[in-house]
């Protein structure tokens, strides 16, 4: 049996009721199923066709919904095109492939160039419930990660209709090249913000049939994936698709790249997958794992480029400007980023992963400070004047410490007072890092927090949270439901500050949180708003 619903304007709540009432009959389904988030199998008509999915917990969870059509063939390197609505009952109990990308926090399972899903958890499928819409969006530095590894089950409990969602990465998502525009002298690159965009507009025209309010969509992220919540921030294109919007993590790469030099890159990256004629018919035919393989050179994922039809300048122009989307914002970082990379050898400055001379010593502690900044010497040793080794227990934990200082929390502390922020700074130090062994790390670093948000359950070296961490995190995601229900974060438990914009910082510790003050102070952001404004 053929059962398709379409989707066409001006259909009223009742008579979508009664289509769905009625396709569910007749494939032998209870009207029960398509209401009840705990039923077994809850059922929701969508504009593409009917999906069943799985009771998880008290509530429903639907994964692997299609958003768009496989970008793949002559579709590579184009915007997303809508997804095909197919027959009958879709079965929405199992996450679909990842997007393709290298080893590291690639999700279990096989990965497809076929990869523009969702996933939906939800504690209320009734359309008149109208709960807040909290769309996730993954971190991975744009090469990495997949919306199968954050399980919103929680935030779902506590409100929210929780969508994660998977968009192109590396090359596939962000190789910027003039072969690929779409007309000469046109835009090329940032396909991975657009399959974003394409999520949103799925969410504006059926999150209501799963409980949510379309018109109460609050984007969220972490690290990269903060980084695109600026970008749509930023985007003329992105306006409307969402009301609120909360960064974790992602305001340390505030200047992009310009088009011009990120399709330089895109044409060394042809040349070297074996498309010395640099043309789109060539790039289209290259493997998927030579795409992948070659990603370190392919484009400029992170920083990002300027693209000229998403990002039309660089998000720090626009902030600081104020030519952006002006919704409400939840921003913070955490109290030790740069402590999960300097683990690997590496610092993440300024929207560039950079090497550096190891280990750090007083020789070379301003000449890594300068490579790593991009500053003169004059400006390393005004800024080196402020971290004195002697305050730390090596060379090394200062320079981590002076890196993340200069690129997440003051990067951090800007976007608060461009956009207005409610702030905040993750600072359980005891928190257990889910992505290293235990014991490698202790303080909380860059993606610490998101343990209190979701269950994570593809983490490499999963760990309980004790009590005083289980009521932080009930507190936090009360927090982040609250603020995608209003656009303020308090709660009658944990009140937070009006605004960050006058320096006062929420501290999420243990044994509860509190407000802090002294946020740009312990951060030097004075010293790196004087020496780091002639950068680039």
């Amino acid at each position: 049996m053929r059962t398709v619903l379409s989707r066409r304007a001006g259909v009223t709540l009742a008579a979508a009721t009664a289509a769905l009432a009625a396709a569910m009959a007749g494939l032998g389904l209870t009207a029960e199923a398509g209401t009840n988030p705990a039923a077994t199998s809850p059922v929701v008509a969508t504009g593409n066709g009917i999906v069943r999915g799985v009771a998880v917990d008290g509530t429903a969870a639907f994964r692997g919904i299609p958003y768009a059509a496989a970008p793949t063939g002559e579709l590579r390197w184009r915007a997303p095109r809508p997804a095909a609505s197919w027959p009958g009952v879709r079965d929405a109990t199992k996450y679909a492939p990842g997007c393709p990308q290298g080893a590291g926090i690639a999700p279990p399972g096989a990965l497809s160039e076929d990869c523009l899903y969702l996933n939906v958890s939800t504690a209320a499928l009734h359309p008149a419930t109208k709960r807040p819409v909290l769309v996730w969006i993954h971190g991975g530095g744009l090469t990495a990660d997949s919306g199968s590894n954050y399980d919103g089950t929680k935030l779902a409990k506590a409100g929210a209709v929780v969508v994660t969602i998977n968009y192109r990465l590396g090359a596939l998502g962000f190789l910027a090249h003039p072969a690929l525009a779409s007309r000469p002298g046109g835009a090329s690159g940032n396909y991975g913000l657009m399959d974003q965009q394409a999520a949103l507009r799925w969410v504006q025209r059926n999150i209501g049939r799963f409980g949510g309010d379309p018109h109460n969509v609050t984007i969220a992220g972490e690290s990269a994936g903060g980084l695109s919540v600026l970008a749509h921030v930023t985007a003329p294109s992105s306006k409307g698709l969402f009301q609120r919007a909360i960064v974790e993590s992602g305001a340390f790469a505030l200047e992009q790249e310009p088009l011009a030099k990120a399709e330089v890159t895109g044409e060394e990256f042809a040349a070297k997958v074996g498309c010395a004629d640099q043309t789109a018919a060539c790039l289209r035919k290259v493997p998927v794992q030579a795409l992948v393989d070659n990603a370190a050179t392919a484009s400029v994922t992170i920083p990002g480029v300027v693209d000229g039809a998403v990002l039309k300048e660089s998000i720090g122009t626009a902030l600081a400007a104020g030519r952006f989307n002006h919704v409400p914002v939840l921003n913070g970082s955490n109290h030790d980023e740069e402590a999960l990379f300097t683990l690997g050898g590496r610092v993440v400055s300024r929207g560039y992963n950079v090497g550096y001379t190891s280990p750090v010593t007083p020789q070379n502690y301003e000449a890594n400070i300068a490579a790593a900044l991009r500053v003169i010497p004059a400006q390393a040793a005004a800024i080196a004047a402020d971290y004195p080794l002697s305050a730390y227990p090596s060379p090394d934990k200062a320079f981590g410490t002076l890196i993340g200082d200069a690129t997440f929390a003051c990067g951090a502390q800007q976007v608060t007072k461009w956009t207005s922020a409610h702030a905040y700074e993750f600072n359980d130090d005891t928190a257990p890092f889910l992505f290293a062994p235990a014991g490698a790390l202790s303080v909380a670093t860059h993606g610490s927090e998101m343990w209190y948000l979701f269950d994570l359950p593809n983490a490499p070296f999963p760990a309980p949270l004790n009590a005083q961490q289980t009521a932080l995190a009930d507190s936090m995601r009360a927090a982040w439901v609250k603020f995608a229900a209003t656009g303020n974060p308090s709660t009658a438990a944990v009140p937070w500050p009006a605004s960050g914009r006058n320096g006062a910082v929420l501290s999420l510790k243990l044994p509860a949180p509190q407000v802090s003050t002294d946020f740009a102070a312990r951060h030097h952001c004075a010293t790196f708003a004087q020496n780091l404004d002639k950068v680039k």
